[in-house]
């Protein structure tokens, strides 16, 4: 005769977590499983049942069901065990950060896995596994500018003043220009690596057909971009655009204030701006012009459209850019605004004081 399992006795927010638990797609497997169990010794069903659908044995689901009973879902998980002694532990550890503060060696301006590896005497991996675990990269780099602005606070709060707390009926704009864009003609495709990894490939050496230039405006609120191409990149076509940018909009009523870099031909406009009175320029401060959003954008295009891309003409290359620019702004959201100043005090010499 099948044995029905004892209803384990438990309090209704432990039941709560147990059935929670049993129907979890990111906890280890091993805890569904025993949360299973106990949901359906939960439910009286019979102990033979269980073990046959879950295929484990009798013994396993009464040894559960009677874990959860003394502990609840705390002790469905495993007990600690002592374990084999780990070969690379905190010792190994304090060796890898120690030897991260030494001079790299002769030949090397810098610390690798393979140089840190052969310096203590141990596997690459498991070098590569400590690394990982204290997240160390070593070989990625991040680069960083301080404005030396004597005005860069006021500068600065005054731009993001416009991104969190734009003027109530006003547009505000990101306007910038990317200039000198190569309309290169090269080879591509894909190519099998030694490891056997596909990658794309393209050769080195390439045809250019001439450059263009990249006027574009963001509008902060929605992320919109408005574009024009040049030949030239003077004063004269900057302003060009704005004539043309205007008319684009919806501004006829509206103050419009856009975000500029310390480029000349932003500068001087006084005679324009006089003609246009709801038009106010707000200029980045030296040496930030990563404060205006219109970068972001540049940096999207550019990775979506001219990495390792081929034109056989300048008219291509304008045509790339314009069906990148279709594509996008039906999808286009407004950036957060998440950057914050870097100063050079944040900059470490040291990896210990990072990790520690």
């Amino acid at each position: 005769m099948s044995r029905r399992a004892k209803i384990p006795s438990c309090t209704a927010e432990e039941r709560q977590k147990v059935e929670e638990l049993a129907k979890s797609r990111t906890a280890e497997a091993r805890l569904v499983g025993r949360a299973k169990m106990v949901v359906r010794c939960l439910g009286g069903e019979e102990v033979s049942e269980i073990a046959r659908d879950l295929n484990t044995g009798v013994n396993t689901v009464i040894a559960w069901r009677e874990r959860f009973e003394k502990g609840g879902v705390a002790w469905l998980r495993d007990r600690p065990r002592g374990g084999r002694p780990a070969v690379y532990g905190v010792e190994f550890r304090n060796q890898v950060l120690a030897l991260l503060e030494e001079p790299p060696p002769a030949g090397q301006s810098c610390w690798d896995g393979p140089a840190v590896a052969r310096q203590l005497g141990v596997s690459v991996d498991a070098v590569w596994r400590c690394l990982r675990k204290e997240g160390i990269c070593l070989m990625r780099q991040r680069s960083w500018c301080v404005s030396t602005d004597p005005e860069f606070a006021s500068k600065a709060a005054d731009i993001i003043g416009l991104y969190l707390n734009p003027p109530e009926k006003a547009l505000v704009i990101s306007v910038d220009e990317k200039p000198s864009i190569q309309a290169l003609e090269r080879s591509r495709g894909y190519v099998q690596t030694d490891s056997g990894k596909i990658v794309r490939g393209f050769k080195s050496t390439y045809k250019r057909h001439g450059v263009l230039n990249l006027f574009a405006a963001l509008e902060v609120a929605t992320g919109a971009i408005h574009a024009g191409f040049t030949e030239k990149k003077r004063r004269v076509e900057f302003l060009r655009f704005m004539d043309d940018l205007l008319a684009d909009l919806p501004c006829a009523d509206k103050e419009i204030h856009v975000i500029l870099d310390n480029y000349c031909i932003h500068k001087k406009n006084d005679a324009w701006l006089a003609a246009h009175p709801n038009v106010f320029f707000h200029f980045t401060p030296t040496s930030a012009s990563w404060l205006s959003q219109i970068e972001i954008w540049f940096s999207i295009m550019s990775r979506k459209v001219l990495r390792g891309s081929s034109f056989q003409n300048k008219d291509q290359l304008r045509q790339a850019i314009e069906a990148y620019i279709a594509a996008y702004t039906p999808k286009a959201k407004p950036f957060v605004w998440r950057k914050r100043e870097v100063k050079g005090a944040q900059l470490r010499n040291t990896i210990v004081n990072l990790c520690n």
